[in-house]
């Protein structure tokens, strides 16, 4: 040195035969400057070079990290910040080193300006980004200054996701599979899947009117498959994915799924409708609200359970009839008047029947019926008498309630006629004789008898002055002709 300090070299090296390279080490700091020179020796003499003057400088280092200015998917725009630094300048060059958080790879950019644009960078990606400033002379880039870490933005989704499909389908179940999920395709760490289905359900019983049912689910981000559960049975079912991010959502096609078919539900009870007579009932009923399939069949179910008529016995057989699909109808025939049948009505589809729809249906009673072979004449006569035999009837679906002998009168010489009235023909008036003079009418109960007061045929006297439950049998005029009728008549629940 100037000031006469000796330095040993440390290493000694020979380039070539007249060349030498030695290296010293220098102990100086920040701003300590010097002259040096190199003296070598030999045998033969020594040489001394010129004095070179060595100044310490420390290359320069920011003091704070670079500023963002805004983020975007795939940039960042940032402000350098490189007003305040550390060690010795002037800056002769900026330089943006930056790198993603999980990753080892660094890229290292020169800046013209006090801002820039970091580009091609990934989507919802963490990066460090340091700059580095340079001084004039070799070694005078400094270390990187304190790192702005900023994350960039979400990317709308790249696409929609694809093949969706299933891997298993019941009558109410559908489970459905798709491709994996990636960074590729979300192209930001925070994203929602949904998976959206709609299907068509008749809104009455007629079917005539449907009603589309929409949801959308969230579906777990970590998985592929999902398993839809309660569906209707035999419906087209349409289904699409959704994949969103806080910038924006892609949808997939739809794609449609044909649920498979189940037992049918149960006939609505307020669709059955019948009509009852005295030995046969019409009975309509209309096709389940949710058949769930194809109706292939109706299966109609029947059985007496009670009856007014005593002569039938209760329970009876339990009998079966199928129909076709469009047959929603039936005849039921050979039916016990005043009999209640327990009547039920099911569907089937290709799966099996459905649930049972019952209800009791009771058919009117029928007149009772006599068993008169022929007319009888009358038993004896006088002056104001007629006798006839009286026969019981027998009840058809209800006992007899009640007999009434009916007395018509005719002009003319009184003779005894024999005229039986149709099936139809009845009187169900009940003038009594009083009344039937007041009104002009040409019939009158005479009598009316209880059933228990004929047990078997019995002799009555037409005209005998006396009163049958209200009724006055008065005597009957010579002068006139009469037809006398004898009718029983049941009644039950009106």
């Amino acid at each position: 040195r100037r000031n006469s300090v000796v330095l040993d070299t440390s290493w000694l090296s020979r380039l070539s035969h007249k060349r030498l390279m030695a290296t010293f080490q220098v102990e100086a700091q920040r701003g300590e400057q010097d002259h040096y020179r190199c003296v070598t020796l030999s045998p033969r003499g020594a040489a001394v070079s010129n004095f070179g003057e060595l100044i310490v400088r420390v290359p320069p280092t920011p003091i704070a990290p670079p500023q963002l200015l805004r983020a975007g998917p795939t940039y960042l725009i940032i402000q350098l910040n490189t007003n305040s630094i550390v060690g010795d300048g002037p800056v002769i060059r900026r330089e943006i080193q930056y790198r993603a958080s999980q990753s080892t790879w660094k890229e290292t950019h020169v800046v013209g300006s006090l801002t820039y644009k970091v580009w091609h960078l990934e989507p919802d990606t963490e990066y460090y980004i340091s700059v580095l400033l340079t001084r004039p002379g070799e070694g005078g880039t400094g270390a990187p200054g304190p790192p702005l870490v900023s994350r960039t933005k979400c990317a709308e989704p790249m696409r929609a996701l694809r093949g969706l499909t299933a891997t298993e389908i019941q009558p109410r179940l559908l489970a459905l599979q798709w491709e994996p999920l990636g960074y590729n395709l979300t192209r930001c760490h925070t994203y929602t899947l949904y998976l959206c289905y709609r299907y068509s359900m008749p809104t009455g019983t007629s079917g005539g009117n449907n009603a589309t049912v929409r949801e959308c689910l969230s579906v777990d981000r970590n998985t592929s498959h999902f398993t839809l559960r309660d569906l209707p049975p035999f419906r087209a079912v349409h289904i699409r994915l959704a994949l969103a991010n806080p910038e924006g959502k892609k949808e997939s096609r739809e794609v449609t799924f044909q649920m498979e078919e189940d037992i049918p539900g149960g006939i609505a009870p307020e669709s059955l409708t019948f009509t009852p007579l005295d030995d046969m009932i019409f009975l309509k009923w209309e096709e389940p609200v949710e058949p769930n399939g194809l109706i292939t069949q109706y299966e109609i179910s029947y059985q007496s359970t009670e009856s007014s008529d005593p002569g039938i016995n209760v329970p009876g057989p339990r009998r079966t009839v199928s129909k076709l699909r469009n047959e929603t109808y039936h005849m039921f025939s050979g039916l016990h008047p005043g009999t209640t049948y327990l009547v039920s009505v099911r569907a089937r589809t290709a799966k099996g029947f459905g649930q049972t729809a019952l209800t009791e249906i009771t058919t009117n009673i029928s007149a009772p019926v006599f068993d008169y072979e022929d007319i009888p004449s009358p038993l004896s006569e006088s002056e104001s008498t007629i006798t006839v035999l009286l026969r019981p009837a027998l009840g058809r679906g209800a006992p007899v309630s009640a007999y009434q002998v009916v007395v018509v009168e005719e002009d003319g010489s009184r003779r005894v006629r024999r005229r039986e009235l149709g099936t139809v023909d009845c009187f169900p008036t009940a003038n009594s004789y009083s009344e039937a003079q007041v009104k002009g009418a040409p019939h009158y109960y005479t009598a009316e008898l209880a059933p228990t007061s004929l047990p078997e045929a019995t002799p009555f006297t037409v005209g005998d002055n006396h009163t049958y439950n209200g009724y006055w049998n008065s005597p009957l005029d010579p002068t006139k002709n009469y037809l006398i009728y004898f009718q029983a008549s049941s009644n039950f629940k009106g």
